[in-house]
Formats: C-alpha cells, structure tokens, sequence
C-alpha cells in the first residue's frame, strides 16, 4: 500500500524540513497569477454563471527563484520535474530554473472541452503549460513515439470527478484531470517511488498515485483544500 503524508502548512517553509536527495519526482500545480487579469464572472439567465474569478490565493505572486534552490535539494540524481503553468509565469520559470539544470523543457495540455467562447471575440481558452526539467541521468519510462509528444490531450475534470462544495459549486477551478496525471508519473517514476506535491489543492495527483502504487508527500496551506484531502484519505 502507498505511503501517504499529507501536512497543513507554508510549503516554502516546510520543504526546508525535508531531507536531501529524497524525492524522485515533483508534480505539482501552483498558482498561475492569473486572477489580476480577469474581468469577472460572465452571469447567464440560461445556464450556470462561468467562473473567471479565481480565489484570493492566485493574487500572491509566485516567483520561481524561491522555489529552485530546495527544488533541486531534495530530489535525487534521477529526478524529473512537471509544474503546471501559464502564459505569464513560463518565461519566470525558464529564468529561475533553465540554468539550474541540464534540460528545461515544455509541455502543452490541450483541452478537449475547454469553456465555451460565448462573445465570438477571441480565442477559446484551450491550452495550459507545463514546465519540465531534468538532468542527464534522469529516469524516463518511453512509451511509444505517439505517446510521447509534449503536447497531450484530454477533457477536463467532469462531473464525477470534479469535486464540489456542500453548495455544490466547483471547489478549486483549475482541478486537473487524473488521467494527464498519471501520465507524467508513468513516464518519470517507477512503482514504489516518492512522489512531491507541494500545491495541493483537492486530491488530483494523490489519486493518481493511489492507482500507480506510489508514495507521496504533500502540502496544502488553504485550509479548505487541506480539510477536503484530508477526508478523502480517511
């Protein structure tokens, strides 16, 4: 059975907590920084309101450089890297992270159901990035050449996996779907090796593990997310 520890706390703090050369891979998904940009919520009279306002959480600017240095402590020689990113912090993270290590690279997830482009005025919000590094010696699991491009496809999270308030309203707006998930572990871990969240958010990537056999460490700091994880794992 998959070890699991979960903790409510500053994941900038408590990483300095875990050990060196101790985890095979980060996957995670912080804030995109996004909410700054938004020109709130869309309100229909037919249909549920579109949700363009993210929480207060994506207002606190992330900067790549205070996360590179215990990035790179912590994990061991055959690591790999995936962070879920936007347009506006890509460029923030191939300055912080692309001298640090041998390779930095980029993936595209493309969504299959994006929201709907109800003004005909720009373009459907369909792509989303995914930051990716490693070093030379890194473990990577190569499926077949069509399953190995850096730009992947699927829908994103429906009903049944979309996880949902005692309102029954969406409870995180950028949940990521488990199937994207459990392929980025695939391709970079082996069964038994310890995965790295320190964005929680709901339980994405825990049930991604759960299913794949692998261990994992994460950290939450919104107490809404933590409290929903915590449920889910009892």
């Amino acid at each position: 059975m998959s070890k699991i520890k979960l903790v409510h706390w500053d994941s900038l703090e408590l990483i300095k907590k875990i050990p060196d050369n101790s985890v095979d891979l980060i996957l995670t998904d912080p804030p995109y920084n996004i909410a700054k940009y938004s020109t709130g919520n869309i309100k229909f009279n037919w249909r549920e309101d579109i949700n363009n306002d993210l929480a207060e959480w994506d207002l606190k600017e992330l900067n790549p450089f205070d996360l590179v240095k215990e990035y790179k402590r912590i994990l061991k020689p055959t690591w790999n890297i995936f962070i879920f990113t936007s347009y506006n912090l890509i460029w923030k993270f191939h300055e912080a992270f692309d001298p640090e290590f041998d390779t930095f690279q980029f993936m595209v997830w493309h969504k299959l159901n994006p929201v709907p482009n109800f003004f005909k005025k720009w373009f459907c919000n369909s792509c989303e990035l995914i930051v990716v590094c490693w070093n030379k010696w890194h473990k990577w699991n190569f499926k077949t050449q069509k399953e190995m491009h850096n730009f992947i496809e699927s829908w994103i999270c429906m009903w049944k996996e979309r996880i949902k308030d005692k309102n029954w309203k969406t409870l995180h707006p950028t949940q990521k779907p488990v199937k994207i998930l459990k392929h980025l572990i695939e391709i970079s871990t082996d069964k038994w090796d310890i995965v790295f969240d320190p964005f929680m958010w709901v339980w994405s990537v825990w049930e991604a593990c759960k299913q794949l056999d692998r261990q994992f460490i994460w950290i939450e700091l919104e107490k809404k997310y933590f409290e929903v994880c915590e449920k889910r794992l009892l």
